[in-house]
């Protein structure tokens, strides 16, 4: 365990950051090396891979849910210095990624034909996406277990772990990806179904690799049957802390189930055009990914040990890191845009959607970096629910004015982003006065920065 309720809050930060940075950088090398080969089977398989990946936005609400309960109260107690309560919230969450990952599996087997059927473009589109998720769900079902064992690492401050086993399944899977998807040296070319198996093959490796450091005796972590008897005060508590966090999460996947929606009768290059500019999106917003799960375990320390000018300072610490990074990034997406949609599509309607999209939406990255620390800091303070406030109310934004502007003729693109746009920065106010008023409610503290 690393105690992080003393020394300089800026240098925890950093260095408990830099752990998850290496594993960022590598899944944004990974996100943009797959995009790269599925982009040589076409515009169809572009835009199915797009779909299909929403499914990741429903494990990443589930798995947010498990995740940010497990880190929470693992680090509150960590701060109280309280190992037992540790063991067993780490034993309980095991048993509840278990049963979710099992939820997903099923549901999500049944169901996968009649969502590629309504969300895709043409007929081959939802092709290729129901041959994608055949596999990429069962790799979704057991990335729950991964979460569960990362989320209660973190809330120790140990990121060394999680870091080395997820790089290095990140590159088995970038190595496989190319080979099942061309064929290459096998003469069984999967096409878009081969990138998901290999993501299926690096998870199961990861989740055996992981549960290693669980294993021993000795270590601070282990797993302990008689803490696998089902607590529904704790999972009740668990939940109460992380539903909130995976509902907003969700609704992200709300989000861009609806926009694939409203843009299909646009075709399948204004979807892949999206779909390359959202995953160009994620890949630069991976630092403050990585420093969003710094923060949480941080600040949750010293709110467990009633340190409130710590938790202050961790958050004013954070928001600088995000404004430096995020207006390096925004600056890079406005002026070259083109560039960066180029590398994964020569098709010039795909660019000419992808790079609008990129221009116009690079005006938030900043707004949308504070608004991820906020949400970290909503999750050490124990109450989640105003970030799934935000959040909520930025969807009603977008989609009421998009509704009914689809069903007037004359409907443009850009319409959707600029809007999108305007959303995201009537989400930080709110976001940044909920935040100082559950600082003042929690910790006595007058504002957040």
């Amino acid at each position: 365990m690393q105690d992080l309720t003393t020394g300089p809050v800026t240098r925890h930060l950093i260095k408990t950051s830099s752990f998850m940075l290496v594993t960022m950088v590598v899944q944004t090398m990974y996100i943009l090396v797959d995009l790269y080969w599925v982009g040589h089977l076409g515009t169809d398989a572009v835009a199915a891979v797009g779909i299909a990946g929403n499914i990741s936005f429903i494990v990443l609400a589930l798995t947010q849910m498990l995740g940010v309960g497990t880190t929470t109260l693992v680090s509150h107690a960590a701060g109280q210095k309280d190992h037992e309560r540790v063991l067993l919230v780490f034993n309980q969450s095991q048993v509840l990624s278990t049963l979710a990952g099992l939820a997903l599996l099923i549901v999500g087997m049944a169901t996968r034909r009649a969502y590629t059927a309504s969300v895709g473009a043409d007929a081959a589109t939802a092709a290729l996406a129901n041959d994608y998720l055949l596999w990429f769900i069962p790799a979704m079902a057991l990335q729950f277990l991964m979460v569960a064992m990362g989320a209660a690492l973190r809330g120790l401050g140990q990121f060394k772990p999680g870091m080395i086993v997820s790089t290095a399944t990140i590159a088995i899977n970038m190595a496989l990806a190319p080979v099942l998807i061309f064929g290459w040296g096998t003469g069984h070319p999967m096409g878009v179904a081969g990138a998901a198996v290999a993501t299926l093959i690096s998870i199961v490796v990861g989740v055996i690799w992981l549960t290693t450091y669980f294993l021993d005796n000795d270590s601070f972590l282990t797993f302990t049957p008689r803490d696998w008897s089902p607590q529904l005060g704790l999972w009740k508590k668990m939940l109460g802390i992380g539903l909130p966090s995976g509902a907003e999460f969700g609704l992200m996947a709300v989000y861009l189930v609806f926009i694939y929606s409203i843009i299909k009768p646009f075709g399948a290059e204004a979807q892949a055009g999206f779909g390359i500019g959202g995953r160009v999106v994620q890949a630069g917003f991976m630092p403050v990914v990585a420093l969003g799960f710094a923060v949480a375990p941080v600040a949750g320390q010293n709110v467990g040990a009633k340190l409130g000018a710590r938790v202050r300072e961790t958050y004013r610490s954070a928001v600088m890191l995000v404004v430096v990074v995020m207006t390096l990034f925004a600056v890079l997406c406005h002026v070259a845009p083109q560039a960066f949609i180029g590398i994964f599509s020569s098709d010039p309607r795909v660019i000419a959607v992808g790079t609008d999209y990129l221009k116009i939406v690079s005006w938030n990255y900043i707004a949308s970096g504070v608004i991820f620390v906020n949400s970290s800091m909503f999750q050490a303070l124990g109450n989640t629910v105003p970030s799934l406030v935000t959040s909520a109310v930025r969807l009603i934004i977008v989609a009421v004015p998009v509704v009914w502007l689809s069903q007037h003729p004359g409907l443009q693109l850009n319409w959707i982003w600029y809007l999108s746009v305007a959303s995201v920065l009537f989400q930080l106010a709110l976001s940044l006065w909920l935040l100082r008023r559950e600082l003042t409610r929690t910790l006595g503290v007058a504002r957040p920065s």
